[in-house]
């Protein structure tokens, strides 16, 4: 494998070729991150920098080193870099000061990158005309956490993909594709022991967090205050999850009622997204099996999977593969479908 070390103005600066491993983890709709371990020597001393971007040859994306930790001891001489993939600048960016959108996810998230402030080399890649849509409003939000929140909401994907040669990065939102056994457009992906491409297995359900009717407080005080809900409203007993979010930092001016109304509405879904019913399935594969990964499956698609001594069959997207390379191994991790967030908005606290 060949991994390749530019600068920050995407200048080649060398390769390393030394390396112990390799993991490179892509992210469907989030930013993606890697961690690169290799001997202490002059060269990659020099190479494994901070800010400097790495890239794996064939890979869609790059990363930007952003921890460097170098080890010696009698045991282990090693130097390790870890960062996340290119889209992590837009980490640095807010959306400001106050953005009004009504209309398709796609737009929504190319404008809020192009009117933040300008990100080195990054350019918009193609429009591809997608029609979900969307109606918000978001007041100095942190522009990555953003795009993730509504490509989430449309089941979009998105990736800064650098092109080295014209020193250009480009933005690029994409939709992965129904692989599943229940469609027949395309052929068919099932992970399952009849194929034997399922191994060391693990699966995921949690309801804790779930909500599905969800109260959004608006502009004003007491009584004269707005509320709107959102959900199935049908749903009663145990089955009825209601929970509340604050939505007073949206504001009504220059929009007439039902828009105001409809941005409501829409932290309110947001709201329901984020607190939803989680489940993933998590194997290992070998890179060239009966499904070829890249070939035959990718990021973003929806795939079966079928463990039967579980009684578990489901139609899932890809929403994550590591990739591990390590002594001259190469190993394939998919995780399937909606993982558990590491940290839980346990409450939304409202001081309207």
């Amino acid at each position: 494998m060949e991994i390749r070390i530019y600068n920050p103005q995407m200048d080649f600066l060398g390769i390393i070729e030394n390396q112990s491993s390799l993991l490179w983890i892509r992210r469907y709709n989030e930013s993606g991150e890697f961690e690169l371990h290799a001997p202490v020597t002059a060269s990659t001393i020099n190479l494994l920098r901070l800010n400097n971007l790495v890239w794996k040859r064939g890979a869609v994306d790059a990363g930007v080193i952003e921890s460097i930790y170098i080890e010696e001891t009698v045991l282990k001489n090693e130097v390790t870099a870890k960062g996340r993939f290119l889209t992590s600048y837009m980490d640095r960016r807010l959306i400001r000061p106050t953005f009004n959108f009504s209309g398709k996810v796609e737009i929504a998230m190319r404008t809020i990158l192009t009117n933040a402030v300008s990100i080195p080399n990054v350019e918009l890649g193609e429009l591809m005309g997608f029609d979900e849509e969307i109606e918000f409003q978001a007041t100095y939000k942190n522009l990555l956490a953003y795009e993730s929140k509504l490509a989430k909401s449309a089941n979009l994907g998105f990736r800064f993909r650098p092109d080295f040669t014209d020193k250009v990065i480009y933005f690029e939102i994409y939709k992965g594709l129904d692989r599943s056994i229940h469609q027949s457009d395309r052929n068919r992906v099932i992970f399952s022991e009849e194929y034997n491409n399922l191994s060391e297995a693990d699966y995921e359900e949690n309801n804790q967090v779930y909500s599905n009717i969800c109260y959004v407080g608006g502009e004003g005080q007491g009584s004269s205050r707005v509320y709107v809900e959102v959900g199935d409203d049908s749903l009663t007993g145990l089955e009825r999850r209601e929970m509340y979010r604050n939505g007073s930092d949206i504001s009504s001016e220059n929009l007439t009622s039902a828009q105001y109304l409809d941005k409501l509405r829409q932290r309110g879904y947001d709201a329901l997204e984020d607190n939803a019913f989680y489940n993933y399935f998590e194997c290992k594969t070998v890179p060239e099996g009966n499904f070829n990964y890249r070939t035959n499956y990718d990021l973003g698609d929806i795939i079966t999977t079928n463990k039967v001594n579980w009684g578990i069959s489901q139609d899932l997207r890809l929403s994550a593969i590591q990739e591990t390379y390590e002594y001259g191994n190469e190993v394939i991790e998919p995780v399937f479908g909606n993982p558990l967030p590491e940290t839980i908005d346990w409450e939304d606290k409202d001081d309207g």
